[in-house]
């Protein structure tokens, strides 16, 4: 099995399990993904998400061994493999977390730069390194990295092919913070915070914010609009009023 997937306390954990290829992703770990993603979309009981990795790398990236055996067919066929898998990732109706364990280059970099949230060690070093084995990041880096950072130092990143340690990333807007602990823990912490909160309410919280990015502020609102309906007939909107009048902690069924 090259990922495991568990989920415990309402936590989906996938983790990259190739450590000896540094999780490194070949065709068959891209098709496991992209299948847990799938289940994971529909999977009521998952509402937070952690991707980490076993070992000491979060991901190297693409499978270099496999690659050069590989015609050009085949290198296109994985390309739109790992485009897709983190596509589909980053639409997930739950927030996400990269809880970045060590080493993230390539694809390891743009997997976390599908995810919503991401955490690091302080010992993680990462980077896009595509540029110096004459390709391009291909999975979403040259489009998520500038949103991120902005276009200036997405292009020195790419363009220098870079390799930069977790306070450098979280100078530069990369991350939602670097510990100096157990990262998975602090990733633990961040999603809890969540967790205390209506499912409904930050799902459609999530679609409005990802839809609206890149639209006009009055094509913003709509969608806002639109999410807000969304919640207004809901068990968790009125429980949520029934605990502020009783003075107690709302809990939530996610109806």
């Amino acid at each position: 099995m090259n990922i495991r997937f568990e989920v415990r306390e309402q936590i989906g954990y996938i983790t990259l399990n190739r450590p000896e290829r540094l999780n490194c992703f070949d065709y068959p770990t891209l098709q496991e993904l992209r299948g847990i993603i799938r289940d994971i979309r529909h999977d009521s009981s998952v509402r937070v998400v952690i991707v980490t990795g076993s070992g000491k790398a979060f991901s190297a990236g693409a499978d270099l061994k496999e690659r050069k055996t590989l015609n050009e067919q085949e290198v296109r066929r994985n390309v739109a493999a790992i485009r897709d898998a983190f596509t589909e990732l980053a639409a997930l109706p739950q927030p996400t977390i990269a809880a970045v364990n060590g080493y993230a280059f390539g694809g390891g970099f743009e997997l976390m730069l599908a995810c919503d949230f991401r955490i690091a060690s302080a010992g993680s070093v990462m980077g896009l390194t595509e540029t110096s084995l004459g390709i391009i990041p291909g999975a979403g880096g040259t489009q998520r990295l500038p949103r991120l950072i902005g276009e200036a130092r997405a292009k020195e990143l790419i363009f220098t092919a870079r390799k930069i340690d977790a306070r450098t990333a979280d100078q530069l807007g990369l991350l939602n913070g670097v510990t100096d602990g157990d990262v998975l823990e602090a990733s633990e912490t961040l999603a809890r915070e969540m967790l205390r909160n209506a499912p409904i309410a930050i799902r459609q919280a999530k679609q409005a914010i990802t839809a609206g990015m890149g639209t006009s502020l009055e094509e913003g609102l709509a969608i806002e609009s639109a999410a807000y309906e969304a919640v207004i007939p809901t068990a968790d909107r009125r429980e949520a009023l029934r605990a502020f009048e009783e003075r107690r902690p709302p809990v939530f069924s996610g109806k």
